[in-house]
């Protein structure tokens, strides 16, 4: 065949058929947009930083160095010179690393001694502490700082002492206030300021407890061998009571109300005692009071101007008295004691007498001249609807 400019046209022959209908070719499709490439983002420039590609130029020129001056025999000489300058210009390219910091320990808090008692009526103390053995082959440059908190205010360093090769410190003369005093401690080292130890606390107390006496009432009769004093002071005072008739001592001590007991021994007849309260913080109040003992019995004590008469003196005023007790100790006032007077020679003498304010009755009569020598009687006896009977008797002498 020919093609349309004269010149045969070529045929080329058909691949042999397999036997299988050839599937229909799809039709072309025309589309502008699929022959529009789709646009492209934006793109930053692209390449190396500045300063590694000044660090890949030099190292070109340092390269192209080498081969030249191996070629002429001077390589060895400037290879020190070359390491020189790319490591000094790798250093001005990479940042160099930073030193590691030193680090500085913070000591532990140390601790304060509590006081055996916490009240004192001492102006000034001394304080004493310990540090943990954790800080113990630390103590050089070390110091304890001390503080006190009063009521109501902010902590105020008071004093600051060195630590020394022991683990324990104490700190003299730290002065009191009137009150309340929290102390706290620290460790202060090259590190820094520890944590501040627990609060021990002091309390400043000059004041005199009160003393006030219930029971028994002063100059009253007491029966049985020993009295129960019985009052309030201060709470958790100490009681001391001396009893200046027998020189014995008996000691108790306040609850928390301040109420107390103290049991003390009497003498018989007049006691004078004394009883003091001693509060925590030293300061001692004294009370004083006079007690009678009793018997526990109605009592009457019988006594005569005269024990002993001789018959010559006679016709002699004999004088008989007696005292009368209930079983308390007190006085019997307005009871009636009957008087038996029996002497040698003479009629037996009765009379009976009332006792006045203070319980004594008192006889008086005149032994006769009649009387003879010997011994004779002289007996008093008191009789009560509320505590029975009582009697005492004395001899009278008749001497020649």
């Amino acid at each position: 065949m020919m093609s349309r400019r004269g010149r045969p046209s070529q045929v080329r022959p058909r691949p042999p058929s397999s036997g299988r209908p050839r599937p229909a070719s799809p039709a072309p499709r025309f589309s502008v947009a699929a022959r529009i490439p789709p646009p492209r983002a934006a793109e930053g420039p692209r390449g190396l930083p500045v300063a590694a590609k000044a660090a890949l130029g030099v190292a070109i020129v340092a390269l192209g160095a080498v081969v030249l001056f191996t070629m002429l025999g001077t390589l060895p000489r400037i290879v020190s010179t070359v390491g020189g300058a790319v490591s000094g210009i790798a250093g001005a390219v990479l940042p160099s690393p930073s030193p590691s910091p030193t680090l500085a320990i913070i000591p532990t808090s140390p601790v304060l001694d509590a006081p055996t008692e916490a009240a004192t009526n001492q102006a000034s103390v001394t304080v004493t502490g310990s540090v943990p053995a954790s800080i113990s082959g630390q103590r050089a440059g070390l110091m304890i700082r001390l503080y006190v908190t009063l009521p109501k205010k902010a902590p105020v360093q008071v004093r600051e002492v060195p630590l020394g090769e022991l683990p324990s410190f104490a700190i003299p003369d730290v002065a009191l206030q009137p009150g309340r005093n929290d102390f706290s401690a620290t460790v202060v080292g090259p590190g820094g300021e520890s944590e501040t130890s627990p609060i021990v606390t002091y309390v400043l107390d000059t004041t005199k407890p009160t003393l006030a006496i219930s029971s028994p009432k002063d100059k009253a009769t007491v029966s049985g061998a020993s009295v129960t004093i019985v009052g309030r002071t201060q709470g958790a005072s100490t009681l001391s009571a001396r009893n200046e008739a027998n020189g014995r001592t008996a000691v108790g001590a306040a609850d928390a109300t301040g109420s107390f007991q103290v049991v003390l021994p009497l003498a018989d007849g007049t006691n004078a005692i004394s009883v003091t309260a001693t509060d925590p913080a030293g300061n001692a109040a004294t009370a004083v009071l006079t007690v009678r003992r009793g018997t526990g019995q109605l009592t009457v004590a019988l006594h005569a101007s005269t024990y002993q008469i001789s018959a010559k003196q006679l016709p002699l005023m004999l004088k008989l008295s007696a005292v009368a007790t209930d079983p308390g100790g007190k006085s019997l006032a307005g009871r009636d004691i009957t008087f038996t007077l029996s002497i040698p020679g003479v009629l037996p003498i009765t009379s009976q007498q009332t006792t006045d304010a203070s319980g004594v009755a008192v006889f008086q009569t005149s032994i006769p001249a009649g009387a003879t020598p010997g011994s004779g009687p002289c007996t008093a006896f008191l009789t009560t609807p509320e505590y029975g009977n009582a009697s005492d008797h004395v001899v009278i002498k008749i001497t020649p």
